[in-house]
């Protein structure tokens, strides 16, 4: 039952994520960027980096966190953060309201390969009127390979300091880990797949969706479950007995 109310929330998620996207196009009064109360987002740039889909994932959408973002079996769900991405960005605003966060939270549960999270603004403030965008570091240790988890908190407070619902958010994600950084290889350019090239230090740049030695590795949001296999950016392949399924939305 988590495993199926998990799945559907995710359809809910990626419908609104398409509807957004439609109407935001149609008129730009109704892309939530735009909106007059607090948003929060990851631009389709960053999304695509780390999952092969490209679109716009918002966590507040005109002073309202999103139900999806508080399901307790979301972060199940998400990619791992691969170890080619060190940092995260952010993007909020407040519009016409004024709003005071803080970042309450900031561990690693595996400190032996990876740091506390850092952020690039200060961990109490005011959430800006204008799009600002921020970085959530993640620096790995550099001596230990795992898989890492560590969890983001953040309260924001309405200007008479009441707590805006569903916060404090309580993001738990998983962070990859490598000892040393891809070594050069004369032949590179023979061996880069998926489109992938090869850079003046005989390494493989790996175009967005891919990532590894190689770019053989493809990422897929949200990650595949049951046993399936991420085979292509966005793209599940089930084993028998469950339903092959499609995430591959295109924000292009």
């Amino acid at each position: 039952m988590p495993i199926k109310r998990a799945v559907m929330n995710f359809v809910l998620f990626y419908l609104l994520a398409v509807v957004t996207i439609v109407l935001s196009r149609s008129d730009p009064k109704n892309d939530p960027r735009n909106s007059s109360d607090l948003t929060l987002w990851i631009d389709e740039k960053q999304v695509k980096q780390v999952s092969g889909v490209s679109m716009v994932i918002y966590a507040i959408i005109n002073g309202s966190v999103l139900s999806y973002i508080l399901d307790p079996n979301f972060e199940n769900s998400l990619p791992v953060i691969p170890s080619e991405v060190n940092y995260v960005n952010f993007t909020w605003k407040a519009g016409n309201k004024r709003y005071n966060y803080h970042f309450d939270k900031l561990e690693s549960f595996d400190e032996g390969i990876l740091q506390a999270p850092v952020i690039s603004i200060k961990t109490k403030g005011r959430v800006p009127k204008r799009p600002k965008e921020f970085s959530v570091f993640l620096p790995c240790i550099g001596n230990s390979s795992g898989l890492a988890r560590f969890e983001i908190g953040l309260l924001i407070e309405t200007r008479k300091g009441k707590p805006l619902n569903g916060t404090p958010l309580r993001l738990k994600l998983k962070k990859e880990c490598s000892v040393s950084q891809r070594s050069p290889d004369p032949e590179c350019d023979k061996k880069c797949a998926n489109q992938g090239w090869c850079n003046h230090e005989k390494i493989c740049q790996c175009p967005e969706g891919y990532m590894g030695q190689y770019c053989k590795t493809a990422l897929c949001y949200p990650q595949c479950m049951n046993g399936g296999n991420c085979t292509s950016p966005g793209v599940c392949n089930c084993p028998p007995g469950f339903q092959v399924s499609v995430f591959k939305l295109n924000a292009n």
